[in-house]
């Protein structure tokens, strides 16, 4: 079994990770690292070159022609919908899905002083973050999770927000100097969750791989990506989703906001008995037409990815 990953030092733990659970079960596994289109641009924001899906367009390509057998990704970077003849086959335990606020200077973001330089080329965190601190000044981050840090260790930055779980895959927790819960900072859809994509017709490659699964995860994470698929989301759209679920109770908070700040942000939430992934799309589906409802605006049809 040959697993597709970028080159990053995230995106290798996270095959490596995948790679040693697989292992343990008698599978044998390679790697087959790969650069990817959205590694190689970095000079403008995903939401202008062709959004997330050009981190995972070119393991799809390996997989197609048989390089290649799974892929993992982040599944915050994978589109709502995957092209034909493609599957996600697993979606595994999800890390601490929030996001998490690092400086060198600041202990949290209420301690920066006015008109501080914060970076991130998230909407959906550029948004959320207008909504808490309207005067810190937004500006454009891009790179691999080192890149980033380096960037803000060079003092181009007062601060910056990244994903909890990236770093502390990486052992850089120490780096966190605070964590904004979901009540103040909604995140992602899918963020802190790795999923795994295969070959639809590869039912043996399916099968290995359900034991790795985690269902309470999948089940949330459909709910977050249902909301984002039904509101035309993608690195282009200040959309938020996360689920939490509780027994068979899953409560789903989902956020849209305007980047030029002509209008309020919207927010939306419900809670439903779910127990399968059917139902769990459905709140999804709900709560995107709550926003709209709300007066979110979806994407336009070119911005799906």
């Amino acid at each position: 079994m040959v697993i597709a990953t970028r080159e990053s030092r995230l995106a290798l733990w996270q095959a490596e990770h995948v790679q040693a659970l697989l292992r343990a079960r008698g599978h044998q596994v390679e790697l087959l690292g790969m650069t990817t289109k959205g590694d190689q641009i970095l000079d403008r924001s995903l939401s202008k070159v062709g959004g997330k899906g050009l981190f995972v367009k070119e393991l799809e390509v390996a997989l197609e022609e048989g390089r290649a057998h799974i892929a993992v990704h982040s599944l915050k970077d994978v589109p709502m919908e995957l092209p034909e003849g493609f599957a996600l086959a697993c979606v595994m335990e999800r890390e601490d899905p929030r996001d998490a606020f690092v400086s060198p200077r600041y202990a949290s973001l209420d301690e920066l002083p006015q008109g501080a330089v914060v970076g991130t080329s998230s909407l959906r965190r550029q948004v959320l973050l207008q909504a808490l601190r309207p005067d810190l000044k937004i500006e454009p981050l891009r790179g691999n999770l080192d890149t980033r840090l380096r960037k803000l260790d060079e003092g181009q930055y007062d601060a910056i927000v990244l994903a909890a779980a990236g770093l502390k895959r990486l052992e850089l927790g120490a780096r966190i100097r605070a964590t904004f819960e979901p009540t103040a900072m909604l995140p992602a859809a899918g963020q802190g969750a790795l999923g795994i994509e295969v070959r639809s017709d590869r039912q043996d490659l399916i099968n290995a791989l359900a034991p790795l699964a985690h269902q309470p995860t999948w089940l949330t994470v459909t709910a977050e990506r249902a909301v984002s698929r039904a509101m035309g989301g993608s690195c282009s759209m200040p959309l938020a989703a996360h689920g939490t679920l509780t027994g068979d109770t899953l409560q789903l908070d989902a956020a849209w906001g305007d980047t030029e700040g002509q209008a309020p942000l919207v927010r939306a939430s419900a809670t439903a008995r779910v127990t399968t992934l059917a139902e769990a799309d459905a709140l999804g589906l709900a709560i995107a037409q709550r926003l709209r409802d709300g007066g979110a605006q979806g994407a336009t049809p070119h911005a799906t990815a």
